[in-house]
């Protein structure tokens, strides 16, 4: 009897054993904790995985900017630097040398500088100074998805246009007649033109010239052409300088203060003004119009810090201190600056079309940010495409006009 009883408490014992074993290690406690686990791991690698690994919508990418020195192209300079204190690191800044008509493989050199970096996904020039086009070609040949935006051109606007993605400038057919025209409604009966035979060289130019004689005719205007040193010949720019200010009193002398005057370079821009205002002629526009553009050293205007880039601010500046020099209405400019915003519009340009909101050559797309980046009244600003000699439109070239006001 007692010992069935001892053998039937062992099996009891047993069979508690093997139960207690069972659902201490049963599957399905651990199966719902790992379920649970691998969704949570998954959406937080997927996102690391895109921090770590910016596109390009996230700055990824550098904009190159290639201008002419502050003695050559001040304005031009200061809009490049303007973009490089904005973006910072994203925009690399290059000039092109003063003497840029001898040192073509410099000018080369910079671009192809610009376009080694990997990073370089466009390259905006203004001006586009001879050596332009051999460097954009130089550059395709290994870096085709760059797209460049160029701004004044100096070679031939055709070829130009066959390169450059996007091609900006100024409405010079347009200027030959709404300078001529300026000038009369400012009570000129002389108009000196400055410049030099590289400039008559230069398609847009020589056309300019040409429209500006034939609405000078029109008007009665006396048309003066004068040969000026070339600032990138041994003279030098300060050879060009000292030549327009000995000249300017002698044509005054010559015609009468009713006479404007003109030049093509913007280095004799400065040296310019101030002859017109101690000899009270004329000066209806720079070769480059824009408040910026040489008003503020003539007339010794200096611009505040808090004060940089107000367009209302410094023309109300230049108005005073022409009122203050007793030649009101006799002096004019754009309500804006042309070739900063070249530049301006070629950086936001080739943001958006990096960052895949535009096309590669979108002449839309370009005409909406040049408007926006002016920011003046829409209908002072005037954009169309360029027509060449054979009739052909070409799309990618925007030629426009803003508005003038005299001081």
């Amino acid at each position: 009897m007692s010992k069935k009883l001892i053998s039937l408490l062992l099996v009891l014992l047993l069979a508690l054993a093997v139960v207690g074993c069972g659902n201490s290690s049963t599957p399905p406690a651990e199966e719902p904790k790992e379920e649970a686990e691998a969704p949570a791991e998954s959406p937080s690698e997927e996102p690391k995985e895109e921090a770590e690994e910016p596109g390009e919508e996230a700055g990824d990418y550098k904009i190159g900017i290639v201008t002419g020195t502050v003695s050559q192209g001040e304005e031009e300079f200061e809009a490049a630097r303007n973009m490089v204190a904005k973006y910072g690191d994203m925009v690399k800044h290059v000039t092109y040398p003063d003497d840029f008509t001898k040192e073509t493989e410099t000018t080369i050199a910079q671009i192809k500088g610009l376009a080694a970096d990997p990073d370089m996904k466009a390259i905006v020039i203004c001006q586009a100074v001879p050596g332009t086009v051999a460097a954009i070609d130089a550059v395709k040949e290994t870096r085709e998805d760059i797209i460049f935006i160029a701004g004044a051109p100096h070679e031939d606007v055709d070829t130009v246009a066959e390169r450059a993605d996007i091609f900006l400038d100024v409405n010079q057919y347009e200027r030959g007649n709404s300078i001529m025209q300026q000038a009369y409604d400012m009570g000129a009966k002389t108009f000196v033109h400055y410049s030099f035979p590289r400039h008559m060289q230069m398609q847009l130019l020589a056309a300019r010239r040409d429209i500006m004689k034939a609405k000078a005719e029109e008007l009665g205007i006396d048309f003066v052409e004068v040969d000026a040193p070339d600032p990138t010949s041994d003279a030098g720019v300060t050879g060009a300088q000292q030549f327009i200010i000995e000249d300017v009193p002698r044509q005054v002398e010559k015609y009468g203060v009713d006479t404007a005057f003109f030049s093509t370079n913007c280095s004799m821009q400065e040296p310019l003004i101030k002859g017109a205002v101690e000899t009270k002629a004329i000066y209806p526009e720079q070769c480059c119009p824009s408040p910026y553009h040489a008003y503020p050293g003539a007339l010794g205007i200096e611009i505040p810090e808090d004060k940089a880039g107000d367009d209302e601010y410094l023309s109300n500046e230049i108005k005073k201190a022409i009122e203050e020099k007793g030649v009101s209405g006799r002096f004019a400019t754009w309500v804006g600056s042309a070739n900063a915003n070249m530049i301006y519009t070629g950086v936001n340009y080739a943001i958006e079309y990096v960052e895949g909101k535009i096309d590669r050559v979108d002449p839309a797309a370009a005409e909406r940010i040049l408007k926006e980046t002016v920011g003046i009244e829409q209908d002072k600003i005037k954009v169309e495409p360029y027509t060449n000699a054979d009739g052909d439109v070409l799309e990618n070239v925007l030629f426009f006009v803003l508005g003038s006001q005299v001081f």
